[in-house]
Order: C-alpha cells, then sequence, then structure tokens
C-alpha cells in the first residue's frame, strides 16, 4: 500500500499548476497517515450513509472522474485545475483537534500566539510509533557521535574507536551520517555544532523511554551532564530486554507543542526579532526532529527527516 500512497501523493501534486499550496500540503500529509484504503460503489440513494461513515473514518474520497474529496462531498482537489471548492477541508480525528485546542490555549497563557489555521497533527489512531528497541538503539548512536563531536570542540578528543569499544551495539544503530562522522579522524569544525546538538534529541528519546522523568519547557537548554550520564551509566542490552515507552498520547503532546513552537521560531526569523520568553531555537529544532522521527513522520530514516511547519 505503501507504494501506492506515493503514487497518490505524486497525483496531487501534478493537478492543475503544480505549485504547493496550503490544501494541498495537507492533503497530501492526510495520505502519508493512510492505514486503510477502500474501492467501492455507492448507489447514490446511500450518499448520505456514505458521507456519515466517511467522517467516522476520517477517510477523504478519490472519485472516478479524478476529484478527491471531503468526506461530505466537497471537493478538496480538483482533477482539471487543482482547486478547492468552498466549504471543502481535510479531515482530521477528533482527538487531533483537542490536543490542538490544548497547545495553543497552554501556549495562549504563556503570552505566545500561535495561528489557527497551522493544522492538528497525527492522533493515536494514526500514530506508528518506533519500537522501543529501536529508540534506545537511536539514543545510544545520538550519544556517541554527541560526545564525540563535545570532546573534540572542547579539545579533549575521545577517539571513536575507544567510543565504540566501550559501546560496540552501537555498531548496529548508526546512521550513514554518523558512521562517517565517527570514522572522520578530524571532523570539520562546521560538523561539530551538528552532532554536539544532538544531545537535545537524545534528551527527548530518553524522556520517551522512560529514562528522564519530565520533558522541560524549551526555555533552556537539556542538563547535559545528566543525559550523558543516563546512557553512559546504562546496561544497554538488560535495558533493551525490557525498553517501553510513555503512552501515545504524551508523545503526540510533546510533537504537537514544539511543532508550533517551530512555526514560532520560524516566523520570528523571518521578522528578524527575538524569541519570546527565551526560547531556545536549537532546542525546538532538535526536539521536533527527534520526535517527527519517533512517529516516522514520511517514513523518513534518521538522516532525511524533515521538520516542516
Amino acid at each position: 500500500m505503501h507504494g501506492h500512497l506515493q503514487g497518490f501523493i505524486g497525483y496531487v501534486l501534478k493537478r492543475g499548476d503544480g505549485q504547493m499550496t496550503h490544501q494541498r500540503y495537507h492533503v497530501m500529509r492526510h495520505i502519508q497517515r493512510v492505514q486503510q484504503q477502500v474501492s467501492l460503489w455507492i448507489d447514490e440513494s446511500q450518499l448520505d450513509a456514505f458521507s456519515d461513515w466517511a467522517v467516522a473514518a476520517n477517510a477523504i474520497v478519490f472519485m472516478q472522474d479524478g476529484d478527491i474529496r471531503d468526506p461530505h462531498g466537497y471537493v478538496l482537489l480538483a482533477a482539471a485545475d487543482g482547486e478547492i471548492e468552498t466549504g471543502a477541508s481535510v479531515p482530521y480525528p477528533p482527538q487531533a483537534w483537542q490536543r490542538k485546542a490544548r497547545t495553543d490555549a497552554m501556549l495562549a497563557e504563556k503570552g505566545l500566539a500561535i495561528p489557527a489555521h497551522l493544522p492538528p497533527l497525527v492522533s493515536e489512531d494514526e500514530l506508528q510509533l518506533r519500537p522501543a528497541a529501536e529508540i534506545l538503539g537511536r539514543a545510544l548512536a545520538l550519544y556517541i557521535v554527541a560526545l564525540r563531536a563535545e570532546s573534540v570542540a572542547t579539545n579533549q578528543a575521545i577517539p571513536s574507536i575507544d567510543l565504540i569499544e566501550r559501546f560496540p551495539q552501537v555498531h548496529a544503530w548508526l546512521s550513514p551520517d554518523e558512521r562517517e562522522f565517527l570514522e572522520t579522524e578530524e571532523p570539520g569544525e562546521n560538523l561539530l555544532p551538528q552532532f554536539a546538538w544532538r544531545y537535545e534529541s537524545l534528551y527527548v528519546l530518553e524522556w520517551v523511554l522512560g529514562l528522564q522523568d519530565e520533558l522541560t519547557f524549551a526555555d533552556a537548554i537539556c542538563d547535559v551532564p545528566l543525559v550523558a550520564r543516563t546512557m553512559m551509566n546504562l546496561d544497554f542490552e538488560d535495558t533493551l530486554a525490557k525498553a517501553s515507552t510513555r503512552p501515545a498520547s504524551q508523545i503526540l503532546d510533546a510533537l504537537d507543542l514544539h511543532y508550533r513552537l517551530h512555526w514560532l521560531v520560524r516566523e520570528t526569523r523571518m521578522k528578524e526579532v527575538s524569541l519570546p520568553l527565551n526560547l531556545e531555537a536549537g532546542v525546538i529544532y532538535e526536539r521536533h526532529y527527534a520526535l517527527n522521527w519517533l512517529v516516522n513522520f514520511e517514513n523518513a530514516a534518521w538522516d532525511e527527516v524533515d521538520t516542516p511547519t
């Protein structure tokens, strides 16, 4: 089904002039979250009942004429010109709308104005969370590359071979970019901040695995010594055998929050103004990156994770 859905996304992108629009983007995101597809014929007398089912199923409908419609029958994307019909809207599950409302209210209490047009995100029923064992392996890889980058940047370089000998399990979890970084004897200074910032992504994964009690607000960097000690003192094989994750609702709450904070980061940069509340742009980016990987955003491997807002 994945290949079929990718083809469907290609169809969406080619309608009309092919330019990316707000509506086209969110139709594409909806298709990426699809877990079931149904092909059927409906008698006209049953269209109202079908619409009720489509609402409950959070479905969009690909019609015989090539139009894509929302559950109520409004055209989301016309086959001929890619236009949208007035009243059409991409559907989201109730949980996703409720989570967005909670996040917006919480940020409003802090004096942070996030536009209402930002959409909900993936909900519990759509979630395809990475397995706990894979999350732990990724955490170990992040720890090794962050520690190596930090040691080089502070002129106390720890040889990669020493790190790998201490944690031989990391071989199975390194991404191609991480492997290349570790194999470079003298990495360029431009690479060091990129990999040193991975402590922030690591903090998120430790929190997801229950190795950290809380995910603090993104107005300060994480407690790096604590994050590092958590991995350093870990019995990896024992933890791997028992690994589990927090409830999906907590992870999705964190994703929803950092998606909206990341929008704010990019908006302030475009306007060339300072971030409010001492928000840390680097922290927000790393957290959003890690959370998107956790929920299999675009089915991307670690090195290819995107953080659109």
